[in-house]
């Protein structure tokens, strides 16, 4: 039974420009980025650094963070790829993961860094780039309702959403509006990224320990998430493969934010002086 309020759902994920198709999530992912640079080109400058490095991190770090979230999707599902010889590379038709986005973006992030800067102006960068982070994950989460995917259990509350037949999981075909995580996760997302920029403004956050704190709280929400999604998911001890993970990268990101709080971390000495004043003034080599 459709309850009388509820979200609706895009007709289509996507529209056509002549004879080509743009689909929505593509496009969402385009404003995500855009998002992310602004953002942490305004966080950095105002850190004292010199906001063109941004430009360079992102044509490094967002190509790794495709693929290594597109490599973590085809590990952890492989049944979800299409059956043709692009499968592998259909970002559109499957999906992306989280997890791996982040690890390989990071990682390639940081390499490309530690080739501009000292570890300190690093670690620095961590912290200004997290909560764009946040916005960006949020961004990308509408694509998934354009896609009419990622979403939970069915539901007859006020903000249920609406799923058309043909984007019902088995097994759930009778039922007409479930609960719509990607907006729980959109709403959490902008609220952590707020929380993390209060923080940093106080001063108590020793650098990169912002981006743990990340980890940790998308993390934790994730095992929340992970209790109402429906979609097919691997299971280990009846729960979802991505409970799993969130929960070791709650815990982990927590430690790791207090190692870095308490015993200090390399290169966090001086958390008071601004960037190296070489970098800020002539930008990468």
């Amino acid at each position: 039974m459709t309850p009388l309020a509820s979200i609706p759902s895009p007709a289509d994920n996507g529209f056509y420009i002549g004879p080509l198709f743009f689909h929505a999530y593509g496009i969402c992912y385009v404003f995500a980025v855009a998002a992310a640079i602004l953002i942490t080109r305004r966080r950095w400058a105002k850190a004292g650094g010199n906001p063109d490095i941004v430009y360079e991190v992102a044509k490094w770090g967002f190509p790794a963070g495709l693929i290594g979230a597109r490599i973590y999707f085809l590990i952890t599902t492989p049944s979800q790829m299409p059956d043709h010889w692009w499968g592998p590379f259909a970002i559109w038709d499957g999906g992306l993961g989280i997890w791996g986005g982040i690890a390989g973006g990071a990682a390639v992030g940081v390499w490309y860094l530690r080739k501009q800067l000292p570890w300190e102006d690093v670690y620095r960068f961590m912290n200004a780039c997290t909560p764009a982070l946040l916005v960006a994950q949020s961004i990308g989460r509408i694509g998934n309702y354009f896609n009419q995917e990622l979403f939970g259990k069915p539901s007859s509350l006020p903000w249920a959403l609406r799923i058309s037949y043909a984007h019902r999981p088995p097994g759930y075909a009778q039922y007409a509006t479930f609960q719509p995580t990607f907006l729980y996760e959109i709403i959490w997302n902008l609220s952590l990224a707020a929380v993390l920029i209060w923080l940093d403004n106080r001063g108590k956050i020793r650098p990169p320990a912002l981006f743990p704190l990340y980890v940790a709280g998308y993390s934790a929400f994730r095992i929340f998430e992970e209790t109402l999604r429906i979609d097919y998911s691997v299971h280990i001890l009846g729960m979802r493969l991505n409970f799993w993970i969130a929960l070791i990268g709650t815990l982990g990101g927590l430690a790791w934010f207090f190692r870095i709080q308490i015993r200090g971390a390399r290169g966090t000495a001086a958390v008071q002086t601004p960037p190296t004043a070489a970098y800020s003034q002539s930008g990468p080599e």
